[in-house]
């Protein structure tokens, strides 16, 4: 049985491989969400959780390896509604096309600040970052489950496809909650699930990477929220995932081993969801 651990350094070692792809061969896409490393565009990739995201104008002006390492399941950037002169945080910025997303929308008196555990992935934002002349961001090394930033330090706080892959999203939560300004926003995409994921599921270090073992049941999204200190919580479906159609070896595995009722329940059962919070105004 693989470790919190062993699961965090998949985590990192894929991530890492997804960088150094886009790095050593500049416009190639990089889908690692689904489980696979592969894919056109963010705009245009056909994969069933990381395709088709962000409109055509959105992108038109990132430089290319920005959108060809897009990794997320959703477009937590028009989800978050961001205003001039906020500051942002990307837990798991990947490539970086949220941050530059975030930061056109905050403009000159905002900030848009990205954190990645993976040097790679940090390497390849900042020369995004560079590319598309933006001076109002910041990469930041360091965990989703300990954060740099201080305490009441940030407007909004973003993700994508990434709080699904922490061993521990009751304390990303509360870190989230901890940098947050009172009132400040909490505006995610993720991948969740309806109802139970089998254990023989979760225990699959690679099927945790591909974002499928480790999603959250919705519930206990918004228990943990809750219980981190949020209100005004929320979890809207997003897009469904059959996972008979995810091009992942160990998924279709493990599937094969389910009886038929199981695996028509996970037919429906996960999906992209945005997820919505507020920290109160007077925490």
């Amino acid at each position: 049985m693989s470790t919190p651990s062993d699961t965090r350094e998949a985590v990192r070692q894929r991530y890492a491989q997804a960088a150094l792809d886009v790095l050593q061969s500049p416009g190639q896409a990089a889908s690692c969400c689904g489980g696979v490393c592969c894919g056109t565009s963010a705009s245009d990739n056909a994969d069933p959780i990381t395709g088709n995201l962000y409109g055509r104008d959105e992108v038109a002006e990132l430089p290319p390896d920005a959108v060809s390492a897009s990794l997320g399941c959703g477009n937590p950037t028009a989800l978050a509604e961001l205003a001039p002169g906020e500051v942002v945080l990307d837990l798991g910025s990947g490539g970086g096309i949220d941050v530059l997303l975030s930061a056109k929308r905050v403009g000159p008196t905002g900030k848009a600040n990205g954190l990645d555990t993976t040097d790679e992935m940090l390497a390849l934002t900042r020369a995004n970052a560079d590319k598309s002349g933006a001076t109002n961001v910041e990469f930041l090394r360091g965990q989703i489950e300990a954060v740099p930033p201080p305490d009441h330090s940030v407007d909004v706080v973003i993700s994508n496809c990434v709080i699904n892959l922490s061993t521990d999203k009751g304390r990303v939560l509360r870190e989230a909650y901890r940098v947050l300004k009172p009132g400040g926003r909490f505006a995610v995409s993720d991948v969740v699930v309806d109802g139970p994921v089998p254990e023989s599921l979760r225990r699959q270090v690679e099927l945790w990477v591909g974002c499928v073992a480790g999603a959250l049941e919705r519930d206990e999204y918004a228990r943990l929220l809750g219980a981190a200190g949020f209100e005004h919580v929320t979890i809207e479906p997003a897009r469904t995932y059959d996972p008979e159609e995810i091009d992942d070896p160990s998924l279709t595995a493990w599937l094969a081993t389910q009886p038929e009722a199981e695996r028509a329940r996970m037919r429906s059962a996960f999906m992209s969801a945005f997820v919505r919070a507020r920290k109160p105004p007077r925490a």
